[in-house]
């Protein structure tokens, strides 16, 4: 098992996670982070620092995709260890459904 981070944080991008993850397996992208799942110890502690519940485990329903865009963009994306400010308009888009089509970018973040 390892935990990925799902649509939600697509816009959101809070950082929250990075900070508390014992491993530093986050990595940032454009507008969402990702979980590296062969770096990731599932400890579970990044789940509940999320605070719109974007981080979950691979063993719930459905998010094969979400372990594949978590895999792919971690070996290319920047590592991210440090709490940054979300995005002003964050909480605007929390709840917004299809952001992965809509949204997604795959150019990387600025990392640490």
């Amino acid at each position: 098992m390892t935990y990925v981070v799902t649509e939600v944080c697509i816009k959101c991008k809070y950082t929250d996670c990075v900070e508390v993850c014992p491993v530093d397996c986050f990595y940032e992208g454009d507008n969402m982070l990702v979980i590296h799942p062969d770096e990731c110890i599932d400890c579970g502690v990044c789940e509940p620092e999320c605070p719109v519940e974007a981080i979950k485990p691979d063993t719930e329903p459905e998010l094969d995709q979400w372990l594949e865009v978590n895999r792919e963009y971690s070996e290319t994306w920047p590592n991210i260890t440090t709490k940054k400010p979300a995005p002003p308009d964050a909480d605007d888009f929390t709840a917004e459904p299809d952001k992965f089509k809509k949204y997604f970018s795959k150019e990387p973040g600025e990392g640490d």
